[in-house]
């Protein structure tokens, strides 16, 4: 088993995605990127990700619903959450945390505080 924490990120731009990738790979962790909603909801049901990064605004279905049914899901329904985006909006963080996200990051990131911010949202026990 691997003791290195899985972190799913399901983001469309594939800028943002290699950035976060690359960080977060450097600091330890083992990242999966999808490109959008439906594949990152298919691979957080079969690989059970130790903690996911949802972009709000993706092409196929929002990151507000891909969150809404992950938390339905038994296999998904514990997993620390985070909406990972550009879009900084009291409305937009207050959905966040109404469809179940555990945390919210705006973008552009700071590169040197991410994995710290992420760290801190992990279960120690998983």
């Amino acid at each position: 088993m691997n003791d290195k924490p899985l972190i799913l990120y399901i983001e469309d731009n594939l800028d943002n995605l290699k950035l976060v990738l690359k960080v977060l790979q450097v600091s330890g962790f083992r990242v999966h990127g999808a490109m959008d909603g439906q594949s990152g909801i298919a691979f957080a049901r079969t690989h059970h990700p130790d903690l996911i990064l949802v972009d709000i605004h993706l092409p196929d279905i929002d990151g507000f619903a891909i969150t809404a049914q992950l938390r339905q899901e038994p296999e998904t329904a514990d997993v620390p959450i985070i909406a990972l985006t550009a879009n900084v909006t009291q409305a937009d963080r207050d959905q966040s945390f109404a469809v179940g996200c555990n945390g919210f990051i705006e973008k552009p990131i700071d590169v040197d505080r991410l994995p710290q911010q992420l760290q801190a949202f992990l279960i120690p026990s998983r």
